[in-house]
Order: structure tokens, then sequence, then C-alpha cells
């Protein structure tokens, strides 16, 4: 169990969300993403393992995993090619981020006593 002073705080109000940002690739694995789609993953079990652990002080936690979303994040990836390509399917597909921010406002507008431990969300158009 996570100790209350980690979260003094929320331990001491009894309340409190945590939100952590995982991806789609996370949950399905495609071809050239085994240490990205790892990271995501480790991404879901800690938050899962927070869940469990900070339950006793009345705290959520939220896992956020968006499909494609046009942000800067592409700007980062250091193999050009591979950034040219998503940075065009992203183009083609991705939500804005603004998609991202109400699906984080829906999670934190739940009452309390409602733990929205996941969500999964993607445009449409994105077979991943």
């Amino acid at each position: 169990m996570v100790s209350q002073p980690y979260f003094p705080i929320w331990g001491k109000q009894k309340s409190g969300q945590i939100i952590n940002t995982a991806s789609v690739a996370g949950h399905k694995i495609f071809n050239g993403s085994a240490v990205y789609s790892a990271t995501k993953f480790a991404v879901r079990a800690l938050s899962e393992g927070l869940r469990m652990e900070v339950k006793p002080y009345n705290i959520r936690t939220t896992i956020v995993s968006p499909g494609a979303v046009k942000t800067e994040l592409l700007d980062h990836i250091s193999e050009a090619d591979v950034q040219q390509a998503n940075k065009d399917y992203v183009g083609a597909v991705g939500l804005s981020p603004e998609s991202f921010a109400r699906v984080v406002a829906f999670a934190i507008s739940q009452p309390e006593d409602m733990d929205i431990n996941e969500i999964i969300f993607r445009p449409t158009a994105q077979e991943l």
C-alpha cells in the first residue's frame, strides 16, 4: 500500500485523482512499435497498481489511451522516415488536442464515488 506521505494533501482530504496518459499502442502492438508499446503498457501497469494502493485515501486513477492525436509529439521522433510517415498518417486521420482534453474533462467530472479507470479513444478513421 502507498503510504500517506506520498500523497500528503490527498491523504488528509481523502480525495484526488491521478490521470496518466498511455496509448492505443499499449493495447495493440504493431510492427516496429515494441519499445514504444512496452512503455505504454508499463504506464497501464503502474496506474493499475496505484489504483489498488490509493483506494484507502479515496483517490481515483484514470488511464487515458488515445489513438492518433495531432500534437507536437511527432516532432520528437528521431528517425526522419518514421517521423514523416507518422506525420502523414496523423495529419490525415488525427484528432485535435481538444478531443483529448474533453476525454480528461469527462473523467474528472464524474462523481467522487465513481472511478473511471481507463478510457481508450481513437479517430473513427483509425484502423489500429
